[in-house]
């Protein structure tokens, strides 16, 4: 079933009357990247079965809580786990906790994932900003009619992720001298990781890094007016000498390690905005 427009304002409509919040920041929190919460002094957090028309995350390292508080100065709502097309959801699903974000008021969006590296230059544990994406779900968030109070027929993308946050994040991580690589992200349906003819793919079309998420995300928020930050934690590498088998433990085992410096980033960000 997709969401309707009356549906997303009745859970902001909710949402607020819960926590009488109206948050400036929205962020997505991926697997194994659910510790940037700690930095958040909580003033409320809802299980996701207790909003209405919201879909319930069935990933392991995805709790499935919105939280609202203060981080960085800032008034936040964050997604602590996120929902996937392939856990079955429709891509209208997916993203429609990005559209009740911007019901809520949100000004910026700022998302984190764990992905596959297929830069031969990166290594496990290093940390990716996006400057682009490449879409290569079987179908868009977008598709169908368009709600012109939701954005336009045909949304800009020449500026998918905010060139100005991402400055910001780079001095940031110079400052507190952390290494960070910049790159495309390139969004696949999942659940299966990628073969090495799909990482070799993926590298020959301009893809630095592979995920099953972001993309969709994304597109939602920028047709909103919403600019984007995104970063990446290469958590496993389809090609090169570190290229090899890859479980969702070896995911979060990496991605929980190299949590901190994202962390130090998003909550640095956030306070600069």
């Amino acid at each position: 079933m997709i969401p309707s427009i009356d549906d997303m304002q009745a859970t902001a409509d909710f949402l607020k009357k819960r926590t009488g919040f109206s948050p400036e920041v929205g962020i997505i929190l991926g697997s194994g990247l659910g510790g940037l919460v700690k930095e958040i002094a909580i003033e409320h957090q809802i299980p996701y079965e207790e909003i209405p028309n919201f879909p319930v995350s069935t990933v392991e390292g995805h709790s499935g809580k919105l939280i609202f508080g203060k981080l960085g100065g800032k008034s936040v709502v964050a997604m602590q786990g996120r929902f996937h097309y392939y856990e079955g959801y429709s891509m209208q699903q997916c993203t429609f906790p990005v559209r009740v974000m911007k019901f809520l008021g949100i000004k910026n969006l700022l998302v984190s994932n764990a992905s596959g590296g297929v830069n031969l230059s990166f290594k496990v544990g290093d940390l990716m900003i996006l400057t682009d994406h490449i879409n290569l779900f079987p179908t868009n968030p977008l598709m169908g009619r368009n709600n012109s109070d939701l954005g336009p027929r045909f949304p800009d993308m020449s500026e998918a992720y905010s060139k100005e946050l991402v400055k910001k994040a780079e001095a940031i991580a110079a400052r507190n001298g952390i290494k960070i690589q910049k790159g495309v992200y390139a969004g696949l349906s999942g659940p299966c990781f990628e073969t090495p003819a799909e990482y070799r793919y993926i590298r020959a079309i301009g893809g630095d890094a592979v995920g099953m998420s972001t993309v969709p995300e994304v597109i939602v928020a920028r047709h909103g007016g919403i600019p984007c930050f995104a970063i990446s934690i290469i958590t496993d590498m389809g090609v090169g000498d570190e290229a090899g088998d890859v479980s969702h433990e070896d995911v979060i085992h990496v991605a929980n390690n190299a949590e901190p410096k994202m962390t130090l980033i998003m909550k640095e960000l956030i306070a600069a905005l």
